[in-house]
């Protein structure tokens, strides 16, 4: 029995001191039952296995859910503002086993379509660095060899609480890996790196960020994370504030080098300066400080991480019960050894109920607050192994409202 199942054990009861030593000792003060007939010794109730979550639920009725408090206030899945801050956040309430796939209409908007880009008959594509004279990749003649690019999750890497945690989505992706696009070319002498960049300019400013949509990466970079240049998104074309007609994915990496409207592609050398895009967005990104070259720049992947995405309340036999129920996702593995923190309470370990093949897994607790009031959630890996930086700090923290206990 692992460590975790057996600490439920002992918590059910069932343990020392619990129902089974009661049951051979009840009724008769010598140690004897009182009736002829044994008293039979009760069935505990079989552990799950683990990674597996009691079902403590059944029979309930699920009342509705609490409130996360201090996130954002705009209605989540509907877009709002326009160019670079134009903004949709995901609805992560929705999420259950059954359905871990964010529809297109409701995948997470960071920037929204360019008002001032209008595309050729023929979208091109700028391929620079290379010995010669200019020359370009058509789109069209890339898409025969457009395939299904799996399941891959996308997370912004200003996805704050500010935000609801709705700049996280994942979805079923179409597309051509980007080496194999421009492995007719070939690597030119003395390029060591690819900057691929978007169209990224707007009639009114942004009140927020800096134009000019670009990043950076070595070739292995792009070999190991399976880059690829997206032409559909759930089954349908890229709609325009997706990206359309064609975007950059990075799988593993933060949204911010998933370049939209991809229109160059430029082979640079070893003493290439970092990008604009790559200066604004070092700090949340993991780097070490504002690297002025590229090559000082740290791949900007997704650490393992974790948080609530509803706290259901329920009434059970009677009772008011809460179940926390969230995701993990990032990193190169998943981990069933989540624990979970209410306030300045102790760990407590928690179950995961889907390790599918999408890029995210489902956990949930049951919680029993002991008051009414505002409860601060927060999560780690118990495997200190596991890099987590963002969860290190309490980045995913959410408070959720009780008002009945």
């Amino acid at each position: 029995m692992s460590a975790i199942a057996r600490r439920r054990f002992l918590q059910s009861g069932l343990g020392l001191g619990g129902a089974l030593l009661l049951g051979a000792c009840g009724g008769g003060g010598d140690g004897e039952p009182s009736s002829s007939t044994p008293t039979p010794t009760p069935t505990p109730t079989p552990e799950p296995a683990p990674g597996e979550c009691r079902n403590s639920f059944a029979g309930g009725q699920r009342l509705g859910d609490a409130t996360f408090v201090g996130e954002s206030e705009r209605p989540l899945e509907q877009a709002f503002g326009a160019g670079l801050d134009g903004r949709l956040f995901t609805d992560l309430s929705k999420l259950d086993p059954t359905n871990l796939i964010t529809p297109s209409e409701a995948f997470y908007i960071r920037t929204r379509y360019p008002d001032l880009l209008v595309p050729d008959a023929r979208w091109r594509i700028a391929i620079a660095g290379l010995p010669g004279p200019a020359t370009d990749l058509f789109l069209d003649e890339l898409l025969p060899r457009v395939v299904g690019q799996g399941t891959q999750l996308m997370e912004c890497s200003g996805n704050t609480r500010t935000a609801s945690f709705g700049l996280l989505s994942s979805a079923d992706w179409t597309g051509i890996r980007l080496l194999d696009a421009i492995d007719r070319f070939g690597i030119p002498a003395g390029a060591t790196r690819l900057l691929v960049s978007g169209f990224d300019q707007y009639s009114q400013p942004s009140e927020r960020s800096t134009p000019g949509a670009s990043w950076i990466f070595t070739f292995d970079e792009l070999e190991q994370s399976g880059a690829f240049l997206a032409t559909g998104l759930d089954g349908a074309p890229l709609s325009a504030d997706h990206g359309a007609p064609v975007r950059l994915v990075v799988p593993g990496w933060y949204g911010c080098t998933c370049i939209k409207w991809v229109n160059e592609l430029r082979f640079v050398g070893e003493d290439e300066p970092a990008t604009s895009q790559m200066l604004e967005f070092a700090s949340r990104t993991h780097q070490s400080g504002t690297p002025s070259l590229a090559r000082d720049y740290l791949p900007a992947e997704i650490d393992l991480a974790a948080m609530p995405v509803r706290v259901e309340k329920w009434q059970v036999s009677g009772a008011i019960r809460y179940r926390v129920v969230g995701i993990q996702w990032g990193g190169k593995a998943r981990t069933d050894r989540l624990e979970i923190r209410f306030g300045e309470g102790s760990w407590q370990p928690i179950c995961t109920t889907s390790f599918s093949q999408t890029p995210w897994a489902m956990w949930e607790y049951e919680w029993r607050p002991p008051a009414t009031g505002t409860y601060a959630i927060t999560l780690r890996a118990a495997d200190r192994s596991i890099r987590t930086r963002r969860l290190d700090v309490g980045y995913y923290l959410r408070e959720v409202a009780i008002d009945q206990v």
